[in-house]
């Protein structure tokens, strides 16, 4: 690399790092820099909600909104013409992680990492970070174990008809019991019975985990591609009909700052990725547009906000992802993330 690009520093998934400089402390036995971990925040207050269609960039807090409700209202929720604000099922851990990363639309500085670079691992990620926390009523979210919403949610027709139930709209104690015992099972919390956004991520998850392309919407090829579904939120990789990897859930953009859509190519990896601006490591970054990569993060992608662009996956999911793509590899996204 040139004196001069080392001098540059760029952002996360576009604006890039300077180089392997800035990946922190050195590694005893090989002299390589190790990536630091990622940066600990104290989490703001829950920002009031922002305009529908439009949230602002920077707000995705653990208090944030969820997507607006799909379709019919929910009923129960609230005043007449006036939804109740859904927020995480938990109180706020000021010691959590910031819940947004710092994607940007601009290319990174390619370079060659070296074979002892590429032999580092990123930091794990913390414990907990994954955990499935639904995003419920304000008033809910000190709910007693054990009980049972009376509220119907945002997704609650979607969720009856999974669960067989009767498609109605409306929250009974029966269908308050099916729900908590899908939440139970699939260890989603607080499992009040609630059918918000998490719970019904985690049923389209489920349900595509056999054929995730039932739908026929990624082109089929010879040649690997890595399928981007942003209505679902879910990824996996697929090569001819065989799917070799996935799907699992992911976290898009947001509705100013959305994952570009159609063909693109994995142009660029680096596995230890780093934002000299933003202060934030990219574990496993794939570049395939612009700024635009798949990445970890280490934090649920289940969050109310999008990402700036990028496609953020779990910590062992990018790892696993990292293995399954190569250099040249096809990238299609389709679809439109919901409040998009």
């Amino acid at each position: 690399m040139h004196k001069a690009q080392k001098r540059q520093k760029f952002g996360a998934c576009g604006l890039v790092l300077a180089a392997t400089l800035a990946l922190g402390a050195a590694a005893p036995s090989t002299g390589v820099p190790l990536p630091p971990p990622p940066r600990r925040l104290a989490v703001p207050a829950p920002p009031v909600p922002p305009a529908p269609g439009n949230p602002a960039p920077g707000t995705s807090a653990p208090g944030d909104p969820a997507p607006p409700a799909p379709g019919d209202p929910a009923p129960g929720n609230a005043a007449p013409g006036i939804p109740e604000v859904l927020v995480r099922g938990e109180a706020l851990d000021p010691q959590a992680g910031p819940l947004d990363t710092p994607d940007q639309a601009l290319p990174p500085l390619v370079y060659q990492p070296s074979a002892a670079e590429d032999r580092l691992e990123p930091v794990a990620a913390p414990e907990g970070a994954y955990r499935l926390v639904e995003y419920v009523p304000q008033s809910e979210v000190a709910a007693e174990p054990g009980s049972c919403t009376a509220k119907a949610g945002p997704y609650q027709k979607q969720i009856e008809r999974w669960l067989g139930l009767t498609v109605d709209g409306r929250q009974s104690a029966a269908d308050c019991a099916e729900v908590r015992k899908f939440q139970q099972a699939q260890g989603i919390s607080p499992a009040i019975g609630f059918a918000g956004p998490v719970t019904w991520s985690r049923m389209q998850f489920l349900s595509a985990r056999k054929n995730p392309n039932a739908a026929h919407q990624c082109p089929v090829k010879a040649q690997r591609v890595a399928c981007v579904d942003l209505a679902r939120q879910l990824m996996w990789v697929q090569t001819g009909n065989k799917v070799t990897f996935g799907p699992v859930p992911i976290r898009s953009g947001r509705a100013s700052l959305p994952t570009r859509g159609g063909w693109h190519k994995v142009y660029w990896r680096h596995k230890n990725h780093w934002s000299t601006i933003y202060h934030q490591s990219m574990p496993y970054a794939q570049f395939f547009d612009g700024g635009q990569a798949f990445h970890a993060v280490y934090h649920s992608v289940y969050t109310s906000e999008g990402s700036h662009g990028c496609v953020n996956l779990g910590l062992d999911d990018a790892r696993k992802l990292w293995d399954a793509l190569r250099q040249g590899d096809g990238v299609y996204v389709w679809g439109h993330r919901e409040g998009t």
